[in-house]
């Protein structure tokens, strides 16, 4: 019985020896695929979404120029309004101009925005973010986003 396991585990260990080549040369397959390269604007974008996404940020600051263009449509709107990112091949250092909502704790506003963009761009491009720096570029009065009133229909009477 004893020489009946023998020669299984040397079959076991023959058999290992073999397709281990083959998987060495099927991950050396997989990383030759491609390359994947990823837009500033696409990291810009994420941290923007996700700056907005936190409570007592009314909105992001933008240069003077892109306001007044954006103002006289010559410029959409945009989610990356406000973020500037550095990038390397595999990290990230983001800088955040935010309008604070009036009332908010500042530093508290800072430190939940720092994380939610970090979480949010390493969970979505793998890539590492260094720093996020936040600017506070001024507070709002205002409750909140004025609500833009629709105007009757042209069915509808008015009352």
């Amino acid at each position: 019985m004893d020489e009946e396991i023998k020669e299984v585990e040397v079959v076991e260990t023959e058999a290992v020896e073999e397709t281990a080549p083959e998987a060495e040369q099927e991950a050396q397959n997989t990383e030759r695929v491609g390359n994947i390269k990823i837009s500033v604007d696409v990291v810009a974008t994420i941290a923007g979404v996700a700056t907005m996404g936190c409570d007592g940020v009314y909105a992001m600051a933008g240069t003077f120029a892109g306001d007044i263009a954006e103002r006289f449509g010559a410029k959409k709107k945009n989610a990356n309004k406000g973020v500037k990112v550095d990038m390397s091949e595999t990290n990230a250092s983001v800088d955040l101009y935010i309008i604070a909502k009036y009332g908010v704790r500042i530093p508290e506003l800072a430190w939940e925005v720092q994380e939610a963009v970090k979480n949010s761009i390493e969970s979505m491009t793998g890539l590492t973010v260094d720093k996020v720096n936040i600017h506070i570029e001024g507070v709002s009065f205002e409750e909140e986003e004025p609500e833009i009133e629709e105007e009757p229909k042209a069915d509808e009477p008015e009352e």
